[in-house]
């Protein structure tokens, strides 16, 4: 991988970058989640008498659910409505930087939104003794988590111009991702596929990284989901670009 193969994934990711800001669904994004997240987090927070921010990392993979196919659902799909996607392939650019840089601006975009919210447990702190230890780790999973459910929204975008259509497609793969590990289903599942189910649902890794206990296991899983997803998304724009 050279300094110019590089260097074209900056450029396209600064010009993805710079596309969320330059319209004000950003900033609504970024106002409905810390609006609703803060608001979900304080409503029974003082009810609990602990400067904990446990039930704020567990508020998160649900808000994350309705926010990244919100995110990812035009990146493809407005492209090909737009027909912008034609003059994109033309581009002496491979589809795999193209991929990775609107993966990249995606994850960009979601990781300035939540750093956004470190204001919470620094204000929890004021009040009480924080166990920064789950606090972090809490942040890293949300990221790792947002970026999966980030790379199946926007592989999901690139098979349909239908921006509605991506979003409902994004938020129901991605709800069936993160469940299938969590204990509810599984209590009903049959014994022989728990330990398959619970190792290839999100919410599971999630679960471990949030308390703290940051395994490489569940940071390979990660970057190996957002991975094949990213890969499966390249392969969809190649096979157009074949077409």
């Amino acid at each position: 991988m050279n300094k110019e193969y590089l260097k074209t994934i900056y450029y396209l990711l600064k010009k993805e970058i710079m596309a969320y800001f330059n319209s004000p669904i950003a900033y609504i994004f970024i106002g409905v989640f810390l609006v609703v997240g803060n608001f979900l987090f304080f409503k029974n927070f003082f009810l609990y008498g602990q400067a904990n921010l446990r039930p704020y990392f567990d508020l998160l993979p649900w808000i994350f659910l309705f926010l990244s196919p919100a995110v990812t659902m035009r990146l493809w799909a407005e492209e090909k409505k737009s027909g912008t996607i034609e003059f994109l392939l033309t581009l002496p650019v491979s589809d795999w930087q193209v991929v990775v840089a609107k993966f990249l601006g995606a994850l960009c975009f979601v990781v300035i939104t939540l750093s956004l919210s470190f204001t919470l447990p620094i204000s929890v702190a004021f009040i009480g003794d924080v166990d920064w230890g789950p606090v972090i780790g809490g942040y890293l999973g949300a990221i790792f988590l947002a970026g999966s459910y980030l790379s199946l929204g926007l592989f999901i975008s690139s098979l349909t111009k239908n921006q509605i259509i991506a979003f409902l497609m994004a938020l129901v793969a991605c709800f069936a991702a993160f469940i299938i590990g969590a204990d509810f289903v599984l209590y009903g599942a049959p014994q022989i596929f728990v330990p398959l189910m619970k190792f290839i649902g999100l919410g599971s890794h999630f679960s471990n990284i949030s308390k703290g206990v940051i395994d490489t296991k569940d940071l390979i899983y990660y970057s190996s989901f957002i991975f094949l997803f990213l890969w499966l998304n390249a392969r969809v724009i190649e096979a157009r670009a074949w077409k």
